[in-house]
């Protein structure tokens, strides 16, 4: 694999923007008028979130991720997408380099909410 180019450089202070928290994935629904999104619903300790993610042909069973931490951008403003409502963005690795996409996991359990960074 050829890693993909590195994107221009930002600073400190575009990085510190953006809040990436980690949170656990309760249920992956399907989203009636899309190829390719999930609705994800994602608990992040003090409330939860409908995030959408474009995961429906990248997985053989996209449910699998039910139940797993994963981090998420969620500063974002809200987007509608098909006809749904996304609240952030999931934090996925591989699919920039056109690999099979994974989760960004942290790397023992930790509590819902918690800031990476």
């Amino acid at each position: 694999m050829k890693p993909s180019p590195i994107k221009d450089e930002i600073t400190f202070e575009d990085f510190a923007k953006v809040d990436i928290r980690v949170g656990t994935i309760i249920n992956v629904d399907e989203v009636a008028k899309s190829d390719k999104l999930m609705k994800l619903t994602v608990d992040f300790g003090d409330h939860t979130r409908s995030i959408l993610a474009g995961i429906k042909q990248e997985r053989e069973n996209p449910k699998e991720i039910e139940g797993k931490q994963a981090l998420f951008v969620v500063n974002l403003p809200e987007r509608k997408m098909a006809g749904e409502i996304s609240q952030g963005m999931l934090f996925d690795i591989g699919y920039e380099d056109k690999l099979q996409p994974c989760l960004a996991c942290p790397e023992t359990k930790i509590p819902n909410g918690t800031k990476a960074g």
